[in-house]
């Protein structure tokens, strides 16, 4: 399988290639050059495999350059009972006769579903420098929970430095503790003076300087990489799976999503031939995806638009996995969605109405709802009273947005996305007392913080990592 950019049928590489390249040259994000579907045959075989198993077959057309026995030994090594919590790793709980699910992705390191893609990235990471006998310096920004998920899935990882931007101020206390209290030689955390789009816009600026790229082997782990899109289409397969449905009955799932990355990887398991129907989008205050899902019209919010909420891994204005799907809505046609990129980089919006590019986002199966944060104090109160179950507030988006757009006998997936513990004051505020959080994490936010404040400037992000390169090489 080759992959190219979506901005210009740029060949890209291979699997291994586009794992440790980040953004494309162009500035475009990777795709494969085509999309293998699943007969309805050919998912019944899936049907019961272990979560393992599942993955190989998911993510096997993908990859073509690790070796069969190599990438099975990859994902034992990723999906484990004593890493996630639980054989299914994936579990999927019944709230009730209500219609709606939970499907637990949380049970990993960092208590959010980033780790089920990142803990793989960690292992194929170290899989392919070794390799190759490379190094790499990952450059990530995050809105709460990928910083931590990918600083614990690089963990002692001796040919891998981690240099994660998040924005001051605006992550929980517990996500910021989880991530700065870490003292580990390969790690760094960076806040930046700005919103969680500051940071994005950092990293992609960092990544379109191909000579400083090259000199200190910047990689990407955020959702633009392919790796972490592929690794979560997974689980979509394995909830369809579980609920038990007669071959080729539709499941409808809702997904928190800012970024558009774990979303997206829901309809690349529908592309693939998985039989999702509806595809919910749930967002909070900064409801950008709500706004073109409704409406036909793109925007990306300013800075100071970007609200804070209860919800904060979804405070972000710009969603940089949308372009993914935008190229596929546009059937592969790197042209136009070069084009539509070009009007979002020059601050206009990117509007579909009328277009035969509407007509196949309403094809799409992809609709979006919102939530306030009444709304999400209310959600996260209903379920622990009516089911006994704490939800996180993001997890509550989903299930307000996914109850909203439930149909008659179609079962409606509702993606859980954090275990409630990282969230504790807004808990509190909803239900009157703290939720339950692993052992290991008692106390954590009154642990000493590593942590540099920066300005949101390239070169002063620019000269911190040379920096920090360069003491690291003549140590």
């Amino acid at each position: 399988m080759q992959y190219v950019s979506t901005r210009g049928h740029q060949r890209l590489g291979t699997f291994t290639d586009v794992l440790l390249s980040g953004l494309a040259p162009d500035g475009g994000l990777a795709m494969p050059e085509q999309i293998p579907t699943f007969s309805a045959a050919e998912l019944e075989r899936l049907r019961g495999l272990p979560y393992t198993e599942l993955a190989y077959e998911v993510m096997r057309p993908f990859i073509s350059d690790i070796p069969e026995d190599d990438l099975r030994g990859l994902l034992r090594q990723t999906y484990r009972a004593e890493v996630f919590g639980s054989e299914e790793i994936t579990p999927l709980t019944a709230l009730g006769d209500s219609g709606l699910y939970l499907l637990e992705l949380s049970g990993g390191p960092s208590l959010a579903f980033k780790d089920m893609a990142m803990q793989f990235l960690g292992h194929a990471f170290e899989y392919v420098l070794e390799r190759d006998d490379r190094r790499v310096n990952i450059l990530g920004a995050t809105s709460g929970d990928t910083g931590s998920a990918a600083e614990y899935a690089m963990l002692g990882k001796e040919r891998v430095n981690v240099f994660m931007l998040s924005p001051h101020g605006r992550m929980s206390r517990f996500q910021q503790a989880q991530m700065y209290s870490l003292n580990e030689p390969n790690i760094f955390n960076i806040a930046i003076e700005g919103v969680f789009d500051d940071c994005q816009d950092l990293v992609k600026a960092v990544n379109a300087d191909a000579e400083f790229k090259a000199r200190y082997d910047i990689g990407a782990v955020n959702s633009i990489n392919w790796g972490r899109v592929l690794a979560q289409a997974v689980y979509y397969f394995r909830a369809y799976f579980a609920l038990g449905l007669p071959a080729g009955a539709e499941a409808d799932f809702c997904v928190p999503s800012g970024n558009f990355g774990n979303v997206f990887a829901g309809y690349l398991a529908k592309a693939m031939g998985l039989p999702i129907g509806q595809l919910m989008v749930a967002s909070n205050e900064n409801s950008v995806l709500h706004e073109f899902f409704s409406g036909g019209v793109y925007h990306v919010w300013p800075a100071e638009r970007v609200a804070q909420t209860s919800s904060p891994s979804m405070d972000i204005g710009k969603a940089s996995n949308f372009e993914r799907f935008l190229y596929l809505v546009a059937g592969g046609d790197a042209v136009q969605t070069a084009g539509w990129w070009a009007e979002v980089g020059a601050g206009r919006p990117v509007d579909l109405r009328g277009t035969v590019h509407w007509d196949a986002v309403a094809a799409s199966g992809l609709r979006a709802g919102r939530s306030t944060h009444a709304d999400r104090l209310a959600t996260i109160r209903r379920v622990d009273t009516e089911f006994g179950r704490l939800i996180d507030p993001h997890t509550a988006d989903g299930v307000l947005v996914g109850k909203r757009f439930q149909r008659p006998g179609v079962p409606m997936v509702c993606l859980e996305t954090a275990l409630p513990a990282k969230f504790g004051e807004t808990v509190e505020e909803a239900v009157g007392r703290l939720p339950e959080r692993p052992a290991q994490f008692e106390g954590i936010e009154d642990r000493p913080r590593r942590c540099e404040v920066l300005p949101n400037d390239v070169d002063a992000l620019k000269g911190f990592i040379a920096g920090q390169l360069d003491i690291k090489r003549r140590g």
